[in-house]
């Protein structure tokens, strides 16, 4: 089966002209670089007609949506966005793009899905895939179209598409990862052609001739720039690249958006109206988005904040992994897989550039009875996810706990709440040292400590992660003879990440698909 692409940006075919004052969105579709609509002049004009051909659909269809995390000290947010390519051959081009005439009616598949995780203070952006082959749990998922129920099953993670709609796949992302997804974008094997002219052809690299006939791309070594449905013959190539496995497209396909990337922050213009009109016209058609990113000008400030994090701060990588017995599926690595989406979630960059956070600051002094007394704790239970029902009580139990402790300010709150890690707010920093105690009190990390500016008092939102007993499930610490935790900034080994910088990288080929 062979994966959709998703372009880039959109311009004239001639040659790559954007005025930039009048850009406006396409967005970031399969290559995850921002697809730009550049336009100009009466162009601008043209954008309530463009809104009409951006399809929408629900976000989540699952039982459970994961609430967002907290603005940080700032008051700044990160955001996740789902870029799905779709492998639709619903549409007569669609059809005469992807071939295989029998799928033509068939449910479409989610063959590409990639997260976009913007860092709160837009300094990083890190893109994670996730290979089409992926023994997931697909939760419950309802069709908000006719009301049917897909019921819960473990399959292949591109398959979750064809249970409702793009929201059963955000569903399926929240329930393997914990992490709150934003936003989604959906793009159709016509979207990539229509594009990937924008911004002149984008350069790739093969490190010897390829011909895959599945896909239909054949290139001589070295680097080619490529553009229309040669662009869509690279994102879709499997067989051509190292193993022949869905692993070596993903990377290809990084390769892809990191010089999209680059050529899109190189400047690229748009200069024929008419043209510009009718690629502006196409990308859209071939976009389906979220119901919070239903109009050309809610993309255009998406693509505004993508374009301010720098190259160099770009990192692509594929979900650390291991091939199931006898090879059926694609498995989550152990451990290394779950490291990866804690980053995320923790909203720390997957290029291991960050800063190491300073500590919170210790309590000037022993908490007291007396000091225990004063503090007040909101406490709610967030333990419900895509996958699993609310721990019944779980904040209840908690409040009980800290009144216990002498927190007899402690209490529950009927709020719902639904998050994979277990957080103590506080918006005034005059309240250090009581989140200090509390921490201490029920033995939360310091990783779960968040000062946010939007918080009011101290506010404790117990996670999937604790659903039960009344101290903290206990952590790795250092071993002994070693002087301080281990660096939370680092990437595990097992991911390859791809910088947005590196303009070296080459794909190597199947030796079976050499000419």
């Amino acid at each position: 089966m062979a994966a959709a692409g998703g372009g880039g940006a959109s311009s004239a075919s001639g040659g790559p002209r954007r005025p930039r004052k009048r850009r406006v969105l396409r967005w970031a579709a399969l290559t995850v670089s921002v697809l730009i609509l550049g336009t100009a002049g009466a162009g601008y004009l043209y954008i309530d007609g463009l809104n009409d051909n951006i399809r929408d659909d629900a976000l989540h269809l699952g039982d459970n949506k994961l609430d967002g995390p907290k603005p940080n000290a700032a008051g700044q947010t990160p955001l996740n966005i789902l870029l799905l390519g779709s492998d639709s051959r619903n549409s007569a081009e669609n059809l005469r793009l992807g071939g295989s005439r029998p799928d033509q009616g068939r449910p479409p598949l989610a063959d590409v899905q990639m997260l976009l995780h913007l860092s709160a203070d837009r300094s990083s952006m890190s893109v994670l895939s996730i290979p089409r082959d992926t023994k997931v749990t697909i939760p419950t998922c309802t069709d908000p179209h006719d009301g049917t129920v897909y019921q819960e099953r473990v399959n292949k993670i591109n398959t979750s598409l064809q249970n409702g709609g793009p929201g059963c796949t955000v569903a399926t992302w929240e329930e393997l990862t914990g992490i709150p997804v934003d936003h989604f974008v959906m793009v159709d094997f016509a979207g990539v052609v229509s594009m990937a002219d924008a911004v002149g052809g984008v350069p790739v690299c093969v490190d010897d001739n390829v011909h895959d006939p599945k896909s239909g791309l054949r290139l001589e070594a070295g680097e080619t720039v490529i553009r229309g449905e040669q662009a869509l013959q690279w994102l879709r190539t499997r067989h051509g690249f190292e193993d022949g496995s869905d692993l070596g497209r993903a990377k290809a396909q990084h390769m892809y958006m990191n010089a999209m990337v680059r050529q899109l922050k190189a400047g690229t213009k748009l200069s024929n109206p008419g043209q510009l009109r009718r690629l502006a016209e196409e990308a859209t058609k071939a976009l389906t988005v979220d119901e919070g990113l239903g109009s050309v000008g809610k993309l255009y400030d998406l693509a505004t904040e993508l374009r301010q994090v720098p190259t160099g701060r770009i990192t692509m990588a594929t979900i650390p992994w291991v091939y199931s017995p006898g090879g059926t599926y694609v498995l989550p690595k152990e451990g290394d897989a779950q490291e990866v989406f804690s980053m995320i979630r923790h909203d720390i960059a997957l290029d291991g550039q960050d800063e190491k956070p300073s500590p919170e600051p210790t309590p000037t002094q022993e908490p007291t009875d007396t000091d225990a007394a004063t503090i007040a704790v909101r406490v709610l239970n967030g333990t419900g996810t895509a996958a699993q029902t609310a721990v019944s009580g779980r904040a209840s139990t908690i409040a009980d706990s800290l009144r216990e402790a002498g927190f007899t300010q402690a209490a529950a709150g009927t709020e719902p709440r639904s998050q994979w890690d277990t957080v103590l707010t506080y918006g005034d920093t005059a309240d250090r040292d009581a989140v200090r105690a509390v921490a201490d009190a029920l033995g939360l990390p310091e990783r779960a400590v968040q000062h946010s500016a939007g918080a009011t008092g101290l506010t404790l939102v117990i996670g999937a992660d604790w659903r039960e007993g009344a101290t903290y499930p206990a952590t790795d610490t250092p071993a002994e003879d070693e002087t301080t935790p281990p660096d939370d900034t680092q990437p595990p080994e097992s991911l390859d990440g791809l910088n947005g910088k590196d303009t070296n990288a080459c794909m190597t080929v199947n030796p079976s698909a050499t000419w």
